[in-house]
């Protein structure tokens, strides 16, 4: 059979609060107060494209690793649900390091944002890079795309951490004067609730102070025991 090559062309663009790829949820869904929207191009833009997308309350998103796409692709990846010491096949997981760089993700479904020639398609629960192109946009049906006896294999459950998280009081005054993001308080809650630290750092006590970035903020926490300290929250 003979190869045929395609082009993709985005068709809209991730507005994400998550800047950089450290700290994303591994899946979507996982950090529900994530909210951002999908930037449309022209001429997918246009209100007809979406005319009855008003009845679903969720939606598939075909995007691009764009910031991993030039390293390639690779035969066996070692997935952070197994600490990185276990190799599988690229096809047994969801690694960004894929033949095309594609990438799937659902997401909830908030509304549509017309703000002059402008459209936005706002949802949450997202695990996207700021950036990230949006390649083709999807109904999710309940009845054919959940499977309640499906095996999930070596990630058959939710990644569960039960960290707690406190905040300092640097901290808390840095929220106070972030009244603009009143949502950031439980953004940073379930993001590190969710333990974002590469496996192999992961341990009760931590002198390493760790840094991320949500919208345009630099948070800085340390680990002490089963505990998440928020140090600090700066602007950028």
């Amino acid at each position: 059979m003979q190869s045929e090559s395609y082009q993709l062309e985005p068709i809209g663009y991730i507005e994400s609060p998550y800047k950089q790829k450290f700290a994303i949820p591994r899946q979507p869904g996982l950090v529900k107060s994530a909210k951002g929207s999908i930037r449309m191009l022209s001429p997918f833009d246009h209100p007809d494209c979406f005319r009855g997308i008003e009845a679903f309350s969720h939606l598939w998103l075909n995007f691009r690793f764009h910031e991993t796409a030039k390293q390639g692709w690779k035969a066996l990846v070692r997935p952070p649900r197994l600490g990185g010491n276990e190799r599988k096949g690229v096809f047994a997981t969801r690694s960004t390091f894929r033949p095309n760089a594609m990438g799937l993700s659902v997401v909830k479904f908030l509304g549509i944002e017309q703000c002059g020639n402008a459209l936005r398609i706002q949802v949450s629960g997202l695990d996207l890079l700021d950036g990230t192109p949006v390649l083709d946009i999807k109904p999710y049906l309940p009845y054919a795309d959940a499977v309640p006896d499906a095996l999930g294999g070596f990630a058959d459950d939710a990644p569960t951490t039960g960290m707690d998280i406190e905040f300092s009081p640097e901290a808390e005054s840095n929220l106070s004067r972030a009244a603009d993001y009143p949502e950031l308080r439980q953004l940073i809650i379930e993001v590190l609730s969710q333990d974002p630290r590469p496996a192999y750092q992961r341990g009760p006590v931590s002198d390493r102070t760790y840094g991320m970035h949500l919208y345009h903020f630099n948070i800085k926490w340390r680990v002490n025991q089963n505990t998440n300290q928020v140090l600090q929250i700066s602007p950028e």
